[in-house]
């Protein structure tokens, strides 16, 4: 069932890749329209908004097939469509899924419910939820958003320190997945500096990493329906990666994303980079053959450090998720959770990324509300080279190496400017 539910979960990742605003003067952070009380995180979003974005599937699955276990009806088809696996499975599928990722060194998950005391969640379906903290909603609100705001903080080691969904007299359930990973570069970058001389961070003074290597499959450039994409590995010690996707000038971010997920998946053809032609055969790639001391070939990169917080209210591309049903009112749609009729009334999920010269880290927390609704030496030897500048803005993909399994995604459009020593 694994790799099964790592396709879905991938699938996923796809759809909401290719859902997301082409551009970020539309942003994916609007609070939700069915939670008028919900709090204000408009100067967060902006800012995260501005520099790229974030977002993990693999932590709104598990919830999502929770939903499914306990729905009926139009709202149970909907969430067995998102899926793509069968709603009676759904639950099996999300403990593997979960079990799994608990697995990968240097990566956490945690699942939490918290319900008023008129919700009484079936015993058969809370068993459903592995090693989750269940919780009760008190009388003070004010006091229950502080328990939700630090159980996340606390599962996520403080990479998010607030829940993304709002408790107010209207939520009468919270069900909540948090997960958290973090990795170390098998071979660091240095810190440095970059002017890119053309495309939107021309004549900018840019920090930077760099790193070269003598493994030419580190880099590879595929045919996508986005047009050559260049895919950069940068491999972690625990197992995790970090793909770099550089796409060509006019790609939008949804179409570089599924372009670097049609190249997990096996669909597009990769030219690795010791089998490249000489020029420019990718997207911010040169290959030449230089004079060198050294026999070897090498692949010299420049990249450029993330630091990215976002938030997404998932209703707002209810149709992805299959939750449209689900939001309605008027009736309740899940049965198999409680008697008390429930309907949604926020889905949220809070991310945060950082690559930098040494490693990675990232976590999210998503969440649904339910209410009752370098001299040069001699040199003695001809070479292949490959330069690789990523210079402008690019996505990534945080990839799990034995399985494929995406564990977060995103989009960099702003670079971090130099910051010179002063004396």
């Amino acid at each position: 069932m694994w790799g099964s539910t790592v396709r879905a979960v991938n699938g996923l990742t796809a759809r909401w890749a290719t859902a997301l605003p082409a551009s970020d003067t539309a942003s994916d952070t609007a609070p939700p329209t069915t939670s008028p009380t919900a709090r204000d995180k408009a100067p967060d979003a902006a800012a995260g908004e501005a520099t790229g974005t974030v977002f993990s599937a693999c932590g709104v699955w598990p919830l999502l097939a929770f939903l499914a276990d306990g729905a009926a009806g139009p709202a149970r088809a909907e969430l067995e469509d998102a899926l793509g696996v069968p709603a009676e499975r759904a639950a099996e599928a999300a403990r593997d899924l979960l079990a799994g990722v608990e697995r990968i060194p240097g990566v956490g998950s945690a699942v939490g419910l918290w319900t008023r005391p008129d919700v009484e969640p079936h015993g058969s379906w809370v068993a459903g939820l592995p090693a989750a903290t269940l919780g009760r909603l008190g009388p003070d609100d004010a006091e229950n958003q502080r328990e939700l705001d630090a159980w996340a903080a606390k599962r996520t080691d403080g990479l998010i320190p607030t829940m993304p969904v709002t408790v107010d007299e209207t939520s009468k359930l919270v069900l909540a997945v948090a997960q958290a990973l973090r990795t170390s570069w098998l071979r660091p970058f240095w810190e440095g500096g970059m002017l890119p001389d053309s495309g939107p961070w021309a004549g900018r003074e840019l920090a930077a990493l760099h790193r070269t290597t003598g493994l030419l499959d580190r880099v590879g450039v595929a045919e996508t329906d986005a047009g050559p994409l260049t895919v950069l590995k940068v491999l972690g010690g625990t197992g995790i990666d970090v793909h770099l996707l550089l796409g060509p000038d006019e790609a939008d971010r949804g179409t570089v994303l599924k372009g670097g997920l049609d190249v997990l998946s096996g669909t597009c053809r990769t030219v690795p980079g010791d089998l490249l032609p000489l020029g420019e055969p990718g997207p911010g790639l040169n290959v030449r053959h230089v004079r060198s001391t050294s026999r070897d070939p090498y692949l010299a990169v420049t990249t450029s450090p993330f630091s990215l917080t976002a938030e997404h209210d998932l209703l707002a591309h209810h149709e992805v998720f299959g939750l449209t049903t689900a939001r309605d009112l008027e009736r309740g749609h899940f049965p198999g959770i409680s008697d008390f009729p429930l309907a949604l009334t926020q889905a949220a999920q809070a991310t945060v990324a950082r690559f930098d010269a040494q490693g990675f880290e990232a976590a999210s927390v998503t969440a649904f509300a339910a209410a009752a609704g370098c001299a040069a030496p001699r040199t003695r030897h001809v070479v292949r080279r490959i330069d690789l500048d990523v210079d402008r803005p690019f996505g990534f993909l945080a990839v799990h190496r034995t399985s494929r399994l995406v564990l977060m995604a995103g989009w960099v459009n702003e670079p971090v400017p130099y910051v010179f020593d002063e004396e």
